[in-house]
Order: C-alpha cells, then structure tokens, then sequence
C-alpha cells in the first residue's frame, strides 16, 4: 500500500503540482506588467500564492485529520481550478489586485499539495519513509518541465493579452489531479482516545531534532523562493529574454525534485544531517556563482543549484522532522511545521521584489551567506549534542 500510494501521489504532484511553477514563473511578469511606474510590488502575486500555501497548511491538516486524506487532496485539486479561472479573468480585465487573490487561492490549493509528502510518510515502514518522501517530490521532475512549458506554449493564447490563457490552464491541471487522486487509499485515522492525542506542541518543539528540522526547512525554502522569486525580473533586467527567465524556472523547478530519485537513498546511506548540510553548501554556492557574473548561463547554473540545494536541505529536515512524533500527534506537527515554513517562505518572497529594486541582484544572493551558515551551526549542534531528543 505505501508503493501504491507514494507513486499516486508522484503522479498526482507531476499533474497538480505545476500550478506553483506557473505561478511563480509568472507572477512577477504579470505584476510589472500591470503596474504602473512604482514596480516594487511587482513580485506581490508570487508572495500571496506563498501566502495562500502558509495560510493554508493548518486548515487543509486539520480538515484531512476529519474527512481523510483522499477527499482533503481532491478538495484542493477543486480550489486550483476556481484559482485558475479567477487569476485568468483578472489578467483579461487587467485588475492586479484580483490577480493577487487567484494567486492567493492558487496557494491555498499548494498547501494541500504540500501535505502529499507527508501522506506518502502515512502507510510507510519507518525504512521506507524517506523513500516514499523521495518518491512523491520526484514528480516535481515532471511539474519542473510541465508548468514553464505550459507557459511558453499558452502565455499568448488570448493575445493581445499576455500570461490570462497560461492561467486558465490550472482549471484542467487541477481537474486531472482530482481523477488521479482517486486512486489514493490511506485509511483514516479513528478519533485519538480522551486522554490520548499525544504530547502538547510546546514538548515536542522543545526538541532538538525538531528545532533543527524547522530551521533547516525554513531556511532552505526562505532562501531558494528569496532567490527564485527575484530571478525572473532580474534576468529581464540584466536584457535576457521572458522565454530565457522562464527557461531558468524551468530548469531550477527540475533541479528541484530530479535528486528526489536518490535523495531517499542518500539519506539512509548518509544519515540526515549531512544531507541537509549538503544541501545548505549547496545553496551558498549557488549564490557565490550568481555573485560571478549576470549571463544567461550565469543564472542557469545558480537556479540549479539552488534546486538541488532546496531539495537535500528539505527532504532532509522534512525526514527529520518524521523522527520527533507519534501517529497520534502527526497532524499537529506537520501543520505547525508547514505553518512555519510557509510563512517565513511568504516573507522571503515579499522582501525579495522590494531587495531587488532597492538594493539589486548581489544582495539578495549575499544574504544567502549567513543564513547558510546559522543553519550549518544548528546541525553542528544537533549531532554532537547529548541531548538530541528522542526518535520515534
């Protein structure tokens, strides 16, 4: 059953999964684009979808924790669609502030997608979980080349009007989703006994492990959505091509889940902690090569690295995390984790338009540097601390 439902839900993040990319490929290009001489909110679409997967993660756990895991995924698959038809309509009638609430409900349909990893972890042998996590965010690899080419091949389907047909697209992509869901089977957890439902949140983050998870997870993803965020309107600026920056998405999004067919293996060959270090070095040296220089290629290698870096340092913090909870106290805490990542991303992602404008390309990827390097201390930490916490 955990194969089963880990390759449904690969399929199922390879479909739905590629709204992010559309969005994100997007937002920013639709912001100036409807913007007049003050640009600085240009990225603002970009930050309410990550505002809408932040806001979300608590409501879509809890909701799943009540009806199940199935009709929870199939419900955000629905919210996708309404999404798509609301940030298409609003790019036709050239309304920036409805095109931020389609983003918005774009979000709040990724934060069901966000818990596809964990629901892969469900039915899984504590020896296959990291696999099963791997397995699921390996279908990014297809969300990676199919959402940018969504938008290349469908941003000028209404023309004169750019971006509103890549948008109306989610309305198919999250109906697909929903078919395949259907093939889901995770068993719904019976209500926890009175007295039973586990430790309060306090104890468990109190921690080491999960101290360590979070962080590394909130860095991990703070720093590549500061980055990614910011990559297509620099790379326009610096006179690269909207394909060209839409490209650079596209390779970054793959690079993204590609090491996901291996990062499962690695961790149980490696242990958790040095995959989430190399992750971290990883992402310092995407910024060292974006620091070298502003050509096409320059930007390419950076946004891969960044995505190879994003996917060791979350899938291992996510693997982490696994290890700090009890069946009965699962829900709370990936909800609290996804809560915390999301909105610390939604942060990065807001600064990263107004750092661009106000400060350029090189800070952003400075601050890569010391954020980096808090983390890479906080694992330090963790594997020579006595008192690490338990694995459950």
């Amino acid at each position: 059953m955990a194969r089963r439902n880990a390759l449904v839900l690969a399929a199922a993040q390879a479909i739905g999964g590629a709204s992010a990319p559309i969005v994100i490929s997007m937002g920013g290009l639709v912001g100036y684009y409807l913007l007049g001489d003050d640009k600085s909110l240009a990225t603002l679409p970009v930050t309410a979808f990550v505002l809408g997967v932040a806001s979300g993660t608590i409501p879509a756990a809890m909701l799943m924790r009540r009806i199940g895991r199935r009709p929870g995924f199939q419900l955000g698959a629905l919210t996708t669609m309404v999404a798509g038809g609301l940030a298409g309509y609003a790019v036709i009638i050239g309304s920036f502030w409805l095109v931020c609430l389609g983003t918005a409900f774009a979000g709040l349909g990724n934060a069901f997608v966000q818990q596809y990893r964990f629901a892969a972890a469900d039915t899984a042998t504590p020896a296959f979980r990291p696999k099963a996590i791997s397995w699921v965010l390996a279908g990014g690899v297809v969300t990676g080349v199919l959402g940018p080419q969504i938008v290349i091949l469908t941003k000028d389907a209404l023309d004169p009007i750019p971006f509103a047909g890549a948008f109306l697209t989610q309305i198919v992509l999250g109906l697909a989703a929903i078919l395949v869901l259907a093939f889901l089977r995770i068993p719904k957890l019976p209500p926890a006994p009175k007295g039973m439902g586990g430790r309060p949140l306090l104890e468990i983050a109190r921690q080491g492990r999960f101290i360590v998870a979070v962080v590394c997870a909130i860095g991990s993803y703070g720093l590549m959505s500061l980055v990614m965020t910011a990559a297509p309107l620099a790379m326009v600026a610096c006179d690269h091509t909207q394909t060209e920056a839409t490209l650079g998405i596209q390779w970054h999004v793959i690079a993204m889940f590609a090491p996901s067919f291996f990062t499962g293996a690695l961790i149980v060959r490696f242990g958790t902690l040095s995959v989430i270090a190399a992750g971290l070095v990883l992402l310092a040296a995407s910024a060292a090569i974006a620091l070298s220089g502003i050509t096409v290629w320059h930007f390419w290698i950076a946004l891969v690295l960044l995505g190879i870096g994003w996917n060791f340092g979350f899938i291992g913090a996510t693997a982490l995390l696994t290890e700090t909870y009890e069946p009965a106290e699962r829900s709370r805490v990936q909800a609290m984790n996804d809560f915390l990542v999301f909105g610390f991303q939604a942060l990065a992602s807001l600064m990263s338009g107004a750092i661009l404008v106000t400060g350029g390309w090189e800070i952003i990827n400075v601050a890569v540097f010391p954020v980096a390097g808090v983390c890479l201390l906080l694992l330090g930490w963790l594997k020579v601390s006595p008192d690490r916490g338990p694995a459950v």
